[in-house]
């Protein structure tokens, strides 16, 4: 049992970093990031020489940090002693074909079982569950060489799972993958988290991946973090108007908002309605202000035909943040 700066009983962060930064001689390629996440499916995004693989590698304590401090699951990475006990509670499917040819599936998970101290027993009943949860039951004993791209990527993410673990980062998971077969390993993700009831850091470059798997997202642009937070909260927004469409005196309609105080603007068929800037404290609540557009349709006769708070998709948040960073 560990003990002085190990973890305690209570809960942890997945993550924690303070002011985390690596550099490769002399250049950045993650510069002060600080970041605090629960347990739960995090999407790690950003372009290629991001710092997403860097980071990965950082939070698995497999590189030691120019500056700054990193906890996975209350572990210090920087601790030997730490890193190593938490690298058996962490699985790692990582982006480079890594995999030995002449090995089949069923030994390599094995050997791997073994090596994160699974008893023999253990590790080998692990290694056909994980295998047949995978799709690779019949495929398990074939060398590994001659499997397609997409079996490839299987057997990376069944040795991820072969533990145990509770934290699982997935670099790149649907690399190489054709259409078909990136959304059967997104699926695969999903049901295994469900099944396994695991949380999941997936690194990627591609938006629909994120949205398909992670309620939490973190975005990096050259080794900075430009965003972090829940998905559905990032891409609401803050204060973001109530789209209305409604069928009546759209000029009664507007006016009768005005005197409420709220704003309100013509977008095509629709007006976007907000509260006032600063907003009072009763215009503040949601509620209210869909409760005056309520009553200013009824005043004015108008018919409600659409009434709901819009909001951007992640590809459309991304390009804003990308586009803030480069200006």
């Amino acid at each position: 049992m560990m003990t002085g700066s190990g973890p305690a009983s209570a809960p942890h962060p997945a993550i924690q970093c303070e002011n985390l930064t690596k550099h490769y001689n002399g250049v950045p390629a993650l510069e002060g990031l600080t970041l605090r996440i629960p347990e739960g499916s995090i999407g790690l995004l950003g372009e290629n020489g991001a710092g997403k693989t860097t980071f990965i590698k950082l939070v698995l304590g497999l590189l030691r940090p120019t500056a700054g401090s990193a906890r996975v699951l209350g572990y210090d990475v920087s601790r030997p002693r730490e890193a190593l006990e938490l690298r058996r509670r962490v699985g790692y499917m990582p982006e480079d074909d890594c995999l030995p040819p002449d090995y089949s599936a069923f030994d390599l998970l094995v050997r791997l079982g073994r090596l994160s101290g699974l008893p023999k027993e253990t590790a080998v009943q692990r290694t056909h569950d994980v295998l047949h949860l995978v799709g690779l039951g019949e495929e398990r004993y074939r060398p590994i060489g001659g499997y397609s791209t997409g079996m490839k990527q299987r057997v990376k993410l069944a040795q991820a799972l072969v533990h145990s673990p509770r934290l699982v980062l997935l670099d790149e998971p649907t690399s190489g993958l054709d259409p078909q077969g990136r959304e059967e390993m997104l699926d695969l993700i999903r049901e295994i988290r469900a099944k396994m009831r695991l949380s999941l850091v997936l690194s990627t470059h591609l938006l629909p991946d994120v949205e398909k798997t992670c309620d939490r997202v973190i975005i990096l642009r050259a080794g900075q973090l430009l965003a972090q937070g829940p998905l559905q909260e990032l891409v609401r927004g803050v204060h973001e108007g109530v789209a209305v469409r409604i069928v009546g005196d759209r000029g009664a309609f507007l006016q009768k908002l005005q005197e409420r105080g709220l704003r309100a603007e013509e977008r095509g068929s629709e007006i976007l309605v907000y509260a006032p800037s600063p907003p009072s404290q009763a215009q503040d609540d949601p509620e209210t202000v869909y409760d005056i557009i309520v009553e200013a349709a009824a005043a004015t006769g108008a018919q409600l035909r659409r009434m709901e708070r819009p909001s951007r998709s992640l590809e459309e948040l991304y390009l804003e943040l990308y586009g803030e960073a480069s200006g």
